[in-house]
């Protein structure tokens, strides 16, 4: 899975509330994502962590630089690293993450979706 985090519990609210990326604020663009052996990105858009494995390079806000900010979407969706594939919006580890987040930031986990 992409990144690292602390596990913090859900509220029960954060649990139940429907996820749409619309409502986020594409937490999971600001993960770490190691890239696998099939991944074929660009090398422009990758780095190289000290330890040594290849992972999406991210800009100074700390985004994802294939994170298409003007549309909050991914520039190279077809062709995304396998982990974001995996990546499952509003699955356990998606919320996880939007917790965390949140916790760090001072913000609300999820917001309810009008």
């Amino acid at each position: 899975m992409p990144g690292h985090f602390h596990r913090h519990a859900a509220t029960p609210q954060a649990r139940k509330a429907p996820v749409h990326c619309s409502t986020c604020e594409a937490v999971c663009c600001r993960l770490k994502v190691v890239l696998e052996p099939g991944d074929t990105i660009p090398s422009h858009l990758t780095t190289y962590l000290p330890e040594g494995p290849r992972v999406m390079a991210h800009d100074e806000a700390g985004w994802c630089v294939a994170m298409d900010r003007t549309r909050m979407n991914c520039s190279i969706y077809e062709n995304r690293p396998a982990v974001c594939r995996r990546f499952v919006m509003g699955g356990p580890y998606c919320r996880a993450v939007r917790v965390e987040y949140a916790s760090r930031n001072g913000k609300t986990p999820l917001k309810q979706e009008d």
